[in-house]
């Protein structure tokens, strides 16, 4: 067995690899980027390198960088994960040339299935069934124009060396061929530097099948059974599930059969996958072979019960597979749902900190993320935060607990595509398992634009900015509350009720908060709410709500950029800013002065007072000055006046929304 094994990846898939590494007692080391230099995946390796700048293309994707790195550190083999090298036929040589050890298909295998057009001859010639097409070495307009009248429209153009959708053009007749085949091939060369491109009969209303395969140096060629992968977006996959809920025994062994057979032609070693797309009468064609781990592995593991890296890892150092083809079958239900940083309706990426990144647990969940609160989601790599794979005994269980995890998952500070997960969750023909290629636009899934934040949030922002999260669940549950608590202070010096507002959505919400002596009473507009403080920690709390005391448990996390605070709840994420006080800055800017707000926008310690009570004061006059997120507010009088009251004394600590001057017009208003 090998004794150090270097990750050629990053995040979550780095991650996984490393854990187990670690359970086979072999020393993980990782590679990185300048971007990725406080990373997860470096910060649990034994040993990390550098390879470059942040862009791909200068780091992750330098085969030669990336050997050096892995004999500098010590490494006796090379698991490149997917995506970046590790479906790389040059890359793998180089491993071989080093004496390092790639964990994956060797080199000739990868180029027999890494381009469609030969994937495609090489599966026929396995009788592999393939979807009528042309994938001819003739690539002049005028021949491909001929071979779509003959293969028929609607068809697809899609790019030989292509995935993930680039390169791809749906055709739907004649007069719209020559764009699409100009559009296709001009993608496919950005993006692979190869524009040879072939036609594909399109298949209507299609299920995304594939078959997990495993073969060992020996000669030994397996199946592992089936993922539907038929939920995507932009030919991309969000959801997968084993198995499938539209194969038969008869038809899952047929397909596996078929792949088998691919796989073998290819003088396949280690793990790979064979894609197919299934029709409506339960024919199925072949599409390509995946020569690396596929992203929904997890599936896998979860209903055959296997390590899918721990077998990798094994073939890789010469053992034979421990298991014949019959011993292999599905057990229960597993699905994988990815969470990406990304807007759920354009789905394009979206960048930033993850604030709080709070993941589901119990019976059935598992998390394989490559993030952490705290992290960055940068600008140049794919944008996948984390997979929640969930299993269960059947497919309806497993539904319902994948919507229970991602109701309880939390994440904040970055948009991401949870909506758009639990819709599809929560319809009612994804639970029918009703599903194909064109699902999410077929059913117009789409999450619902951003609600006005309701009165729990409002109620439990109100109780977190007041010092909850500073208090503890201490001090919160009477009236007094602790000594130097700033929430009971501004409680008391509001006469027993507390106005604290919040924007949202361009609007101002304004929650009033009284305590009873045993709950707050909260009131927002006509609506009212009863709450108890039940618990209060650092990245959250609980509260009993309403007349039946439902327990509710609140996430919430402070954006570092903004200030703004963060609330996950039921599964949605909610953002609430306070109402900036009037500065100097602010004022030019403001021809209504009458409406500036003189309380704190978030906790601070007020570090200087410039007047006093009882003094008269010009519009624009500094009235105090607020520390808060390592930043100084000067507070301004925002018209002519006198200083009524002053609740803090200089040094004090305040509450978020605590009235920090209380000051009359001296037109008397």
């Amino acid at each position: 067995m090998f004794k150090r094994i270097l990750i050629a990846n990053r995040g979550e898939i780095a991650v996984r690899i490393i854990r187990a590494c670690r359970e086979l007692g072999i020393s993980p080391a990782a590679v990185y980027s300048a971007a990725d230099a406080g990373a997860l995946h470096v910060r649990l390796a034994d040993v990390a390198a550098p390879v470059g700048p942040a862009p791909a293309a200068q780091s992750y994707l330098r085969g030669e960088r990336i050997v050096e790195a892995a004999l500098a550190l010590g490494a006796d083999a090379v698991h490149p994960g997917y995506g970046f090298l590790s479906e790389n036929a040059d890359f793998a040589r180089m491993c071989r040339a080093a004496g390092l050890v790639f964990i994956g298909p060797p080199p000739e295998a990868i180029e027999a299935m890494g381009g469609k057009i030969g994937a495609r001859a090489l599966a026929q010639a396995a009788g592999v069934p393939v979807v009528p097409g042309y994938d001819g070495a003739d690539q002049s307009p005028e021949r491909l124009r001929a071979e779509a009248e003959r293969v028929g429209y609607p068809l697809l153009i899609k790019a030989s060396a292509g995935g993930g959708g680039k390169g791809m053009r749906v055709v739907d007749g004649p007069d719209a061929f020559d764009a699409a085949l100009e559009g296709a091939r001009r993608e496919a060369m950005a993006a692979f530097g190869d524009d040879a491109v072939f036609l594909e009969r399109l298949i209507l209303r299609p299920r995304h099948v594939e078959i997990q395969v495993f073969a060992d140096s020996q000669g030994t060629v397996l199946h592992l059974g089936e993922r539907e992968c038929s939920i995507q977006r932009r030919h991309q996959k969000i959801l997968e599930e084993a198995p499938s809920p539209a194969l038969s025994p008869e038809l899952r062994a047929a397909m596996g059969d078929a792949a088998v057979r691919a796989a073998r032609a290819a003088g396949y070693v280690n793990a790979g996958t064979v894609e197919f797309v299934l029709d409506q009468a339960g024919q199925f064609f072949f599409l390509e072979m995946n020569t690396r781990l596929q992203v929904e592995h997890p599936v896998t593991e979860l209903v055959t019960g296997l390590d899918l890296v721990h077998l990798q890892i094994a073939v890789a150092a010469g053992a034979r597979l421990p298991f014949a083809q019959e011993q292999v079958a599905p057990r229960g239900h597993a699905i994988e749902a990815r969470l990406y940083a990304e807007d759920p309706a354009t789905f394009l990426p979206a960048v930033g900190t993850l604030a709080l990144f709070d993941q589901p647990g119990g019976p059935g969940v598992r998390v394989d993320a490559g993030l952490a609160s705290g992290d960055e989601v940068s600008v140049h790599y794919a944008p996948m935060i984390a997979k929640i794979i969930v299993s269960g005994p059947s497919r309806p269980a497993a539904v319902e607990r994948l919507a229970r995890a991602l109701d309880e998952l939390a994440v904040l500070g970055l948009t991401t595509n949870l909506p758009l997960l639990r819709a599809v969750a929560a319809h009612p023909a994804f639970r029918a398992g009703d599903t194909h290629t064109g699902f999410l636009a077929e059913h117009q899934i789409a999450p619902a634009a951003p609600a006005d934040p309701p009165l729990p949030v409002l109620v439990a922002a109100a109780i977190w900015e007041g010092g909850a999260k500073r208090g503890g669940d201490k001090g919160m549950r009477g009236q007094g509350g602790a000594n130097g608590d700033p929430f009971a202070t501004l409680w008391r010096a509001n006469g027993g009720a507390l106005p604290v507002a919040f924007e949202a959505g361009g609007a101002t919400l304004t929650v009033s908060l009284r305590h009873d002596g045993a709950a707050w009473l909260a009131r927002a507009g006509e609506a009212e709410l009863a709450a108890e403080l039940l618990h209060a920690g650092p990245d959250g709390l609980t509260l009993a709500i309403g007349p039946g005391r439902e327990q509710q448990r609140f996430r919430l996390a402070r954006d570092p950029a903004s200030g703004d605070l963060l609330v996950a709840w039921r599964g949605e994420a909610f953002r609430l800013a306070r109402p900036r006080p009037l500065s100097a800055d602010s004022l030019a800017q403001r021809a209504d002065a009458d409406a500036a707000n003189l309380s704190a926008p978030m906790p601070g310690t007020l570090i200087r007072l410039h007047v006093g009570e009882g003094d008269a004061v010009r519009e624009g006059q500094p009235l105090l000055v607020l520390e808060a997120m390592k930043m100084e507010h000067t507070v301004v009088a925002p018209y002519d006046g006198v200083v009524r009251r002053l609740p803090f004394a200089q040094g004090a600590s305040v509450a978020g929304g605590a009235a920090l001057v209380e000051l009359q017009p001296s037109d008397g208003g």
